[in-house]
């Protein structure tokens, strides 16, 4: 396995009795994209700052590009880090494309990409006009292109999509996308989980600042034992008339199916002649998110798979 881009080890922020983060450990691998999950005040962004080096830990160790982000060691590597807060605030006089070369300048990227990324995120008509101007939407369109700045080897977001259209949304995770292709790594917050699961390789659920479990989809599915809904269509009520699959039923062409009995169901299903269809959903990242958010204290006993 490569060099891990984050490593976080045992790390715990503490602001006088408030654990924000507490005892937290976990990877990211160069070119994989690990979702951060959990409620208003679990430690989402804490996390991010951390590793942003913008505030030190009180216990344990973060190291990013293989150094901790806190020194002035670290200076040179945050260029290749792009950051998008979840409240993004610019000079509010200056248009969008003189903000973007401003940040351009800052980072030493090529000012080419700015007209680039200006089109990219669809602001090149106004790109002329102030800031002040802007809508919430088109701030935070002009914020994904100053985090796009440099093409980024490490991409933190923090509720990227806040007040982006649904074309604006696919087109947002068609850039994360490439990135991670070309290699980057990218920590993604966000409270729409919907769209964020086909773009995800693992997550990680936080909770009052600890880790409740990381893995991918699968691998949490696996854990929370969560069923898989099935839909036959054709059979016109013969479920409730059959022991096996009347068991799993929970409407007239509805079975929500155990994992381990997936196999034994649909072999079931194919012995009927007027079946003419077949739908199988695995449990969604929102249905995980809640299992998991939802265990009792005691159970919320963090666990990583290795692949």
């Amino acid at each position: 396995m490569s060099k891990a881009i984050v490593q976080l080890h045992n790390v715990s922020k503490q602001y006088k009795s408030l654990h924000a983060v507490d005892n937290l450990s976990f990877s990211i691998q160069p070119g994989e994209v690990l979702g951060l999950f959990g409620h208003n005040g679990a430690g989402k962004t804490t996390t991010m700052k951390l590793i942003l080096g913008v505030i030190e830990a009180s216990a344990g160790e973060v190291n990013v590009f293989g150094t901790d982000p806190s020194t002035k060691q670290a200076w040179q590597s945050r260029k290749q880090i792009g950051y998008l807060p979840e409240n993004v605030s610019f000079y509010e006089q200056l248009t969008g494309l003189e903000v973007l070369t401003y940040f351009a300048r800052l980072k030493s990227a090529p000012l080419g990409q700015v007209k680039e990324l200006l089109t990219q995120v669809g602001l090149a008509d106004a790109s002329k006009r102030p800031v002040k101007t802007y809508s919430k939407g088109m701030r935070q369109r002009l914020g994904l292109a100053q985090a796009f700045l440099g093409e980024p080897k490490l991409l933190l977001l923090d509720e990227p999509t806040v007040g982006l259209d649904p074309i604006a949304t696919q087109e947002f995770y068609q850039s994360v996308d490439r990135l991670k292709k070309g290699g980057a790594s990218v920590l993604l917050c966000s409270h729409v989980l919907p769209g964020v699961e086909q773009h995800i390789d693992r997550a990680l659920i936080l909770s009052k600042g600890k880790a409740i479990t990381i893995g991918t989809l699968d691998e949490l599915r696996t854990q929370a034992k969560l069923p898989t809904t099935i839909r036959a269509t054709g059979l016109n009520g013969a479920i409730h008339s059959n022991k096996l699959l009347s068991s799993f039923a929970t409407s007239n062409n509805q079975l929500s199916v155990p994992n381990k009995d997936k196999i034994q169901v649909l072999r079931e299903l194919l012995t009927y002649e007027s079946l003419s269809d077949v739908q199988m959903e695995p449990a969604n990242l929102e249905q995980i998110y809640q299992h998991f958010l939802h265990l009792p204290s005691e159970a919320n006993q963090p666990k990583e798979y290795k692949s």
